[in-house]
């Protein structure tokens, strides 16, 4: 089967308080989005990349890749209004029958490890997501207040969320829905089941000033 990632890259940064979107944001040379790219270009060198962005982005990716050299062949599907459309449109790019990871633009840090296992996963029972273990306290909030509840009950969800082609395909064909928050919660609500396979924990998505401290560290310790 066809290998296909959808890199997701339309924020706007607004958490980061800058004005330069976060997926730009320079590291070691390069913005965080092209490692991200290039990250699974090592993966599976047969991959194909497709970058979800926002139309009024294009031109400057395309001059930042002339400049300084994106690894990464990839095609461009322009961003929607919503992470919904935007997956669509990068949907439209499936040409092939495969599997099909969907992935934050601004997380490089997943190791190879859980990519593959998140392909490997999916091609034999449909889906994978990678998660983690809750490390901190969790309480719900009520309306008369909060309860303890059991942490081993939950887990933190990451990407790349991957799913054998038809599935996805099918589930976006439906309505967007504000409770939509990744592609798992529209498979779901498609009738899938979802698998949930380990993650690490390095994997995080870098949106606010304290994740772009983290991820510096990071990038330190594995250039090192």
């Amino acid at each position: 089967m066809k290998d296909y990632v959808l890199i997701m890259a339309g924020g706007k940064g607004m958490r980061m308080g800058g004005e330069l979107p976060k997926q730009f944001i320079p590291m070691y040379g390069k913005p965080i989005l092209m490692h991200t790219l290039e990250l699974f270009h090592r993966w599976n060198p047969a991959a194909e990349l497709i970058l979800v962005l926002p139309e009024a982005y294009q031109s400057y990716w395309e001059m930042l890749c002339r400049e300084i050299g994106c690894r990464a062949p990839h095609k461009i599907a322009t961003g929607g209004d919503t992470r919904f459309q935007s997956v669509r449109n990068g949907l439209e790019y499936v040409v092939e029958p495969g599997l099909i990871g969907v992935h934050d633009g601004v997380r490089p840090f997943v190791s190879l490890e859980v990519i593959a296992a998140c392909f490997e996963a999916a091609a034999e029972t449909g889906s994978a997501v990678p998660a983690v273990p809750m490390v901190e306290s969790v309480r719900e909030i009520r309306a008369e207040g909060s309860i303890s509840v059991d942490r081993e009950c939950y887990r933190l969800i990451q990407t790349p969320q991957v799913f054998r082609s038809e599935i996805l395909l099918r589930a976006y064909e439906r309505a967007d829905l504000p409770n939509f928050t990744d592609d798992a919660s529209v498979v779901e609500a498609d009738g899938g089941v979802i698998t949930l396979v380990p993650g690490n924990r390095e994997n995080i998505k870098i949106t606010t000033p304290f994740d772009l401290k983290v991820a510096e560290a990071l990038f330190t310790e594995w250039t090192d």
